[in-house]
Protein backbone atom coordinates (compact mmCIF):
# COMPACT_ATOMS: atom_id res chain seq x y z
CA UNK A 1 0.00 0.00 0.00
CA UNK A 2 1.40 3.12 -0.58
CA UNK A 3 1.21 6.30 0.81
CA UNK A 4 -1.37 9.21 -0.62
CA UNK A 5 1.40 11.68 0.40
CA UNK A 6 4.12 10.23 -2.02
CA UNK A 7 4.12 11.36 -5.68
CA UNK A 8 2.48 14.43 -4.23
CA UNK A 9 4.98 17.70 -4.75
CA UNK A 10 5.04 21.61 -4.12
CA UNK A 11 1.80 23.17 -2.84
CA UNK A 12 -0.51 20.31 -2.92
CA UNK A 13 1.53 17.91 -0.59
CA UNK A 14 1.78 21.02 1.88
CA UNK A 15 -1.97 21.68 1.42
CA UNK A 16 -2.80 17.99 1.93
CA UNK A 17 -0.33 17.97 4.80
CA UNK A 18 -2.04 20.99 6.71
CA UNK A 19 -5.18 19.17 6.87
CA UNK A 20 -3.59 15.60 7.93
CA UNK A 21 -2.10 18.01 10.60
CA UNK A 22 -5.59 19.44 11.47
CA UNK A 23 -6.85 15.86 11.35
CA UNK A 24 -4.44 14.42 14.08
CA UNK A 25 -4.90 17.64 16.09
CA UNK A 26 -8.74 16.77 16.56
CA UNK A 27 -7.49 12.97 16.89
CA UNK A 28 -5.81 14.12 19.81
CA UNK A 29 -8.12 16.33 21.53
CA UNK A 30 -10.74 13.80 20.99
CA UNK A 31 -8.83 10.65 22.40
CA UNK A 32 -6.18 12.38 25.17
CA UNK A 33 -7.18 13.85 27.85
CA UNK A 34 -3.35 14.92 29.17
CA UNK A 35 -3.68 16.76 25.36
CA UNK A 36 -6.99 18.34 26.27
CA UNK A 37 -5.39 19.69 29.87
CA UNK A 38 -2.27 20.67 28.79
CA UNK A 39 -3.82 23.13 25.64
CA UNK A 40 -5.90 24.33 28.13
CA UNK A 41 -2.58 25.28 30.50
CA UNK A 42 -1.15 26.52 27.43
CA UNK A 43 -4.33 28.85 27.06
CA UNK A 44 -3.39 30.59 29.49
CA UNK A 45 0.40 29.98 29.98
CA UNK A 46 1.11 31.60 26.93
CA UNK A 47 -0.66 35.07 27.33
CA UNK A 48 0.66 35.62 30.28
CA UNK A 49 4.10 35.00 29.05
CA UNK A 50 3.95 37.81 26.48
CA UNK A 51 2.63 39.92 29.65
CA UNK A 52 5.00 39.80 31.64
CA UNK A 53 8.17 42.04 31.79
CA UNK A 54 10.73 39.81 29.94
CA UNK A 55 12.87 40.62 26.92
CA UNK A 56 11.71 39.16 23.26
CA UNK A 57 14.33 36.02 23.88
CA UNK A 58 12.89 35.38 27.20
CA UNK A 59 8.97 35.33 26.07
CA UNK A 60 10.09 33.14 23.32
CA UNK A 61 11.47 30.51 25.47
CA UNK A 62 8.48 30.59 27.96
CA UNK A 63 6.41 29.98 24.66
CA UNK A 64 8.94 27.77 23.30
CA UNK A 65 8.65 25.63 26.66
CA UNK A 66 5.09 25.16 26.36
CA UNK A 67 4.68 24.31 23.11
CA UNK A 68 7.31 22.27 23.30
CA UNK A 69 4.95 20.20 26.19
CA UNK A 70 2.04 19.74 23.49
CA UNK A 71 4.67 18.39 20.55
CA UNK A 72 5.85 15.92 22.91
CA UNK A 73 2.35 15.00 24.22
CA UNK A 74 1.14 14.43 20.50
CA UNK A 75 4.21 12.26 19.41
CA UNK A 76 4.06 10.25 23.03
CA UNK A 77 -0.35 9.57 21.91
CA UNK A 78 1.44 8.28 18.49
CA UNK A 79 3.57 6.09 19.91
CA UNK A 80 0.44 4.61 22.27
CA UNK A 81 -1.96 4.23 19.25
CA UNK A 82 1.44 2.55 17.62
CA UNK A 83 1.67 0.33 20.27
CA UNK A 84 -1.68 -0.48 20.44
CA UNK A 85 -2.59 -0.99 17.56
CA UNK A 86 -0.03 -3.82 17.02
CA UNK A 87 -1.36 -5.09 20.70
CA UNK A 88 -3.13 -4.75 23.68
CA UNK A 89 -1.20 -7.63 25.35
CA UNK A 90 0.61 -6.98 27.91
CA UNK A 91 4.66 -6.69 27.00
CA UNK A 92 7.98 -5.48 27.84
CA UNK A 93 8.67 -3.54 24.95
CA UNK A 94 5.42 -2.34 24.54
CA UNK A 95 5.42 -0.92 27.87
CA UNK A 96 8.53 0.56 27.88
CA UNK A 97 7.87 2.57 24.31
CA UNK A 98 4.85 4.01 26.35
CA UNK A 99 7.05 4.54 29.72
CA UNK A 100 9.92 6.52 27.66
CA UNK A 101 7.13 8.64 25.80
CA UNK A 102 6.02 9.34 29.09
CA UNK A 103 9.39 10.03 30.23
CA UNK A 104 9.42 12.44 27.36
CA UNK A 105 6.37 14.34 28.50
CA UNK A 106 7.66 14.44 32.05
CA UNK A 107 10.86 15.97 31.47
CA UNK A 108 9.34 18.60 29.24
CA UNK A 109 6.95 19.43 31.49
CA UNK A 110 9.10 19.98 34.39
CA UNK A 111 11.31 22.52 31.52
CA UNK A 112 8.23 24.88 31.84
CA UNK A 113 8.62 25.89 35.26
CA UNK A 114 12.77 25.84 34.55
CA UNK A 115 12.83 27.92 31.78
CA UNK A 116 10.41 30.63 33.46
CA UNK A 117 12.30 30.67 36.25
CA UNK A 118 15.67 30.84 34.71
CA UNK A 119 14.10 34.26 32.59
CA UNK A 120 12.37 35.56 35.24
CA UNK A 121 14.41 35.33 38.06
CA UNK A 122 17.93 35.65 36.46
Amino acid sequence: MTQPQKGKSGLRRIWKAFFYSLEGFRAAWRNEDAFRQEVLLAAILIPVALFLPATGIGKALMVGSVLLVLMVELLNSAVEAAVDRVSYENHELAKRAKDVGSAAVFVSLVNVPVIWALVLFL
